[in-house]
């Protein structure tokens, strides 16, 4: 087995050289890197990172914090989506990414992976009032980078998309096309995804003279069921809605399935519109009209500003957001209206 002073006698460099061109450093020229990097390859050199870690206090990994109650990871293409825009950032800069799935206590999986040095940095998933795991990555001051806004006014990065504005659009639209008895179909309550979708949603029903009513809003999870569920809940109403927003594209799907099954015709007697604007969207049946928040942008993002965070080495505190767009396809009726007119 080929070991450092083997490249480096290879490569013609000290052995001191060779750790910088692993741990990819600035100092080094690029011809020197280039050269050392072949050398690598020709030996089939394979780095030690446990012991590489030891030295440079880096192990080259961030961590992905999955909790407990977001069983949705694995089966909603959003964050499949929005993982292939992190693998991008990550493959590019050599750095491995462990997802944390365990489902023990959250705040004793943050002190296991910090403490321990297991990964550089965090990502983390969604957030909530109060939420302890955000409290105690930022009280630790350790690199991380939440997806979605922080609910209290904790000193922490993270990206997001404007889900009150983006909301108000799609609530709009559907108010525009006619409909006045609009419900909303969102996932768990006390997410600040479904707070501020919800609040975009009131505000524009609001602002067109509609009194929200509490019995057209539906909290569930983020999962096809969900949807179903709710929409089944939404339908059951002697004055039902004659048009949903969905606060997910799953959400919808499961709408759109409980709607099939009672007999409504979408968009004619229903109109949906959902959220994410995922692949399977333009393939549904009707077509599903969807806000396209550029989930795999989100991924970039997200990866990028926690990598310059741990770079940096010291916990700036930074807030992006992410452009979004309403897709209109025929789930709405927009279509349908437009040829009438």
């Amino acid at each position: 087995m080929a070991t450092i002073k083997d490249v480096a006698r290879l490569a013609n460099v000290s052995p001191s050289t060779v750790s910088r061109v692993l741990s990819n450093s600035s100092r080094i020229s690029e011809e020197t890197k280039r050269r050392v990097r072949e050398a690598l390859e020709q030996l089939d050199y394979h780095p030690n990172v446990f012991a590489r870690g030891l030295v440079t206090n880096s192990t080259g990994a961030i961590g992905i914090l999955i909790p407990p109650s977001m069983n949705q990871f694995f089966v909603n293409p959003f964050f499949a989506e929005w993982m292939s825009g992190v693998s991008e950032v990550t493959r590019e800069h050599g750095v491995d990414t462990v997802l944390s799935t365990s489902a023990r206590d959250e705040e004793e999986v943050v002190d296991r992976m910090v403490r321990g040095r297991r990964v550089d940095g965090l990502l983390l998933l969604g957030t909530r009032p109060g939420d302890p795991v955000l409290r105690r990555v930022s009280d630790q001051k350790f690199p991380a980078v939440l997806l979605g806004r922080p609910a209290d006014p904790i000193p922490v990065s993270w990206v997001n998309n404007d889900n009150v504005k983006a909301a108000h659009c799609a609530t709009k639209h559907l108010i525009d096309l006619g409909h006045r008895r609009i419900g909303f179909l969102g996932g768990a309550s006390e997410m600040v995804v479904t707070i501020d979708r919800v609040t975009g949603y009131r505000n524009a029903l609001l602002e067109a003279g509609i009194e929200p009513d509490p019995r057209l809003e539906v909290s569930s999870f983020f999962l096809e069921q969900g949807g179903y569920l709710g929409m089944m809940r939404l339908l059951a109403m002697s004055d039902r809605p004659t048009a949903v927003l969905a606060s997910d594209d799953v959400l919808a799907f499961g709408g759109m399935r409980a709607a099939a099954e009672l007999g409504f015709r979408m968009p004619e007697e229903l109109a949906i519109v959902g959220f994410n604007d995922i692949r399977l969207a333009e393939l549904a049946n009707p077509a599903l009209t969807s806000v396209r928040v550029n989930m795999h942008e989100l991924g970039v993002r997200c990866a990028e500003l926690l990598l310059k965070q741990i770079e940096s080495g010291s916990p700036a505190y930074i807030s992006e957001i992410v452009d979004f767009e309403l897709v209109i396809r025929y789930s709405c009726g927009a279509h349908a209206a437009a040829r009438n007119g």
